[in-house]
């Protein structure tokens, strides 16, 4: 296949997008040192808003190149639920009464553990509810975790080393974590109902062997950290407002039904109106909505859809190539550079794969769904919650990068080799 002009310069324009994910702190830097530019600098610094740019270089492109006509037809065909989704479970997952139910749960279950509270409940945030996004999906539990990290473990007294080994882990535990069910995981969604993966299947071919992954990493990183951790002061609990069931309930039910009609946005958006319309009645029981770092996470999303939507022609041909053995490295290599839906969704769209095949492809997506923030679609979401946490308020990809490499490590050894 001789690709077209605007193959050509999508892929470009790509590549270009992931370069500058790895250099928005250099613009940060820039914007310090270039007050006049401050504002521009400061845009491109920040990394919600790669993709969304380059996506508008490329429609402006095929503007140019297709006309009018061709370029909003490829726009409008675009499937842009999941951004869509994203972001309504973040901003819900993130209110107070969530956030005060699942600290609460994690409190329980931490009581019952026989080691120090502060090692216990870091232990869950980082194995249990990466686990739970099974269940609740993984934006969702990108959302709870990072926010309950933020608060107890991300102050000024721990070290880089500390937050970037723990971000590591966190973003790889999300990725296989939510493998033990076929509709959580944004790459086995895209595959599940071509390939009729139901929850059994899940379980018997990615679950059992993701949970062993997520425990091994997080007693690894507890077993490291063991001495930063008893230096950990965890934050007093503010019971000056008591949250009434009702409200804990009602929350709940706009989590669930979101959750139950992921794949129908007409109707998780008629429910995200009602719920915004819930908590404004309710402003005693809510802390600020994180609208704004939910919307950034979106956009970042609808703009990997839009770059991305233009890359099967090289995409493709380079999985296709591979045997069943080779497709599980190549896939966790390739999902560091895209979206590890992208890679499985390409892969859907190919009759005649081996069961081995698919297998090997899907556990490759999600093992290196850590690596980098474009990896797996939870990485921005929990990149706009914890950033303000890091130096200059902004998480080095190449940081995240080597964080994310050990726990990947032990996700290949779980997929690939029990």
């Amino acid at each position: 296949m001789n690709p077209s002009l605007i193959n050509i310069i999508s892929a470009s324009l790509f590549f270009i997008a992931i370069i500058h994910t790895f250099s928005t702190k250099y613009f940060l830097e820039l914007a310090h040192s270039h007050p006049k530019y401050s504002g521009l600098l400061h845009l491109l610094g920040e990394v919600e808003v790669v993709f969304g740019f380059w996506a508008m270089i490329l429609v402006l492109f095929m503007f140019g190149i297709n006309g009018y006509e061709s370029a909003v037809a490829y726009v409008d065909s675009r499937n842009y639920t999941e951004p869509m989704f994203v972001f309504v479970i973040m901003v819900i997952a993130a209110t107070k009464p969530i956030l005060h139910l699942s600290e609460n749960i994690v409190l329980s279950i931490a009581r019952i553990i026989p080691i120090p509270k502060e090692m216990a409940i870091y232990f869950l945030l980082l194995s249990l509810v990466p686990l739970l996004g099974s269940f609740i999906t993984e934006p969702a539990a990108m959302t709870l975790a990072a926010m309950l990290l933020g608060v107890n473990y991300f102050g000024k007294e721990t070290s880089s080393r500390f937050k970037y080994a723990t971000l590591g882990v966190l973003f790889v535990n999300i990725s296989i974590g939510g493998t033990l069910t076929p509709y959580a995981a944004p790459p086995v969604l895209m595959v599940s109902a071509t390939w009729d993966w139901d929850i059994h299947f899940m379980l018997t071919n990615f679950g059992w062997r993701a949970a062993i992954a997520v425990l091994a990493n997080t007693l690894i990183l507890v077993f490291i950290f063991k001495d930063d951790l008893k230096l950990i002061k965890l934050k007093e609990r503010n019971n000056a407002t008591k949250m009434p069931l009702p409200i804990i309930f009602a929350h709940l039910f706009f989590l669930i039904g979101v959750v139950f009609f992921a794949h129908h946005p007409a109707v998780f958006m008629a429910l995200f109106l009602f719920f915004l319309g819930f908590s404004s009645a309710y402003k005693k029981f809510q802390n600020p909505l994180i609208l704004t770092q939910a919307l950034l996470v979106a956009f970042f999303l609808a703009g990997l859809v839009v770059l991305g939507g233009v890359q099967q022609w090289w995409l493709e041909p380079t999985l296709m190539s591979m045997s069943s053995d080779a497709v599980f490295f190549g896939a966790t290599t390739l999902t560091a550079f895209t979206d590890n839906a992208a890679l499985t969704y390409l892969g859907s769209l190919v009759d005649g794969l081996s069961d081995e095949f698919k297998i090997a492809l899907v556990a490759g997506a999600v093992t290196g769904g850590g690596l980098t923030v474009i990896a797996n679609a939870p990485n921005p979401a929990g990149i706009a919650i914890l950033r303000d946490h890091f130096p200059e308020n902004t998480i080095a990809p190449l940081g995240l990068l080597m964080g994310a490499i050990p726990p990947t490590l032990v996700a290949i050894i779980a997929f690939r080799f029990i």
